[in-house]
């Protein structure tokens, strides 16, 4: 009786094999040939499971996506008391940067992703939808916390949301380029949050 595969495990394999492509030399010269060599398969092999670089990467970054935002819930369910608007975005925005080894991987294969949607419409679609979905969630916070008096009635919940997006991806970047320590951006990121909630006494937040 034939070998029943698991596709969706073989296709977590490449994935990560194009992972440690882009944790040490990148994606942008990597090829399917490139990829199929570094998880020890065949090129055929390999196009049975992703027709294109495109497909590939797609696959990889939602893979690498969906066990950071698995990291950052574990994170929050392991407080013991029921966490605080604060204490629910700094998690997620330290889970955004590049601190560790696994972070900084995906974070890479989110750039090599972005790259190459600036040029093709189908992708940037794809890149595109998910940052309406985390604005939503960080404004939805953000409005708890004005009701709970955390944060100053004035702040437009939407407007901040999407300030602390862009500030995670921009020191998100520095970390890489090494203008910033991992250190250095977690302060700066704490420092934000204290300017965003004024006044109120800084919560016991999960370290990153």
């Amino acid at each position: 009786m034939p070998k029943k595969v698991d596709h969706e495990a073989r296709r977590r394999e490449i994935s990560q094999a194009l992972w440690r492509i882009a944790s040490t030399r990148g994606l942008e010269g990597a090829s399917l040939r490139d990829v199929a060599a570094e998880a020890g398969i065949s090129l055929g092999r390999l196009q049975h499971y992703f027709r294109t670089k495109d497909e590939m990467l797609v696959f990889a970054l939602r893979h690498i996506e969906a066990l950071a935002q698995q990291r950052i819930r574990e994170r929050i369910e392991a407080l013991d008391e029921e966490p605080t608007p604060r204490v629910v975005l700094r998690a997620c925005l330290t889970g955004m940067l590049p601190l560790d080894e696994q972070s900084r991987t995906g974070f890479l294969v989110g750039v090599a992703h972005f790259h190459r949607a600036v040029h093709d419409p189908s992708l940037r679609t794809d890149a595109r939808d998910g940052i309406p979905k985390l604005r939503s969630f960080f404004a939805a916070q953000l409005r708890l916390a004005i009701q709970r008096g955390e944060v100053p009635p004035e702040r437009d919940a939407d407007d901040e949301a999407m300030l602390l997006i862009s500030l995670a991806d921009g020191l998100s970047t520095y970390i890489l380029l090494d203008v910033h320590t991992p250190e250095k951006a977690v302060q700066l990121l704490d420092l934000q949050l204290s300017k965003l909630f004024a006044g109120v006494e800084r919560d016991a937040a999960p370290h990153p």
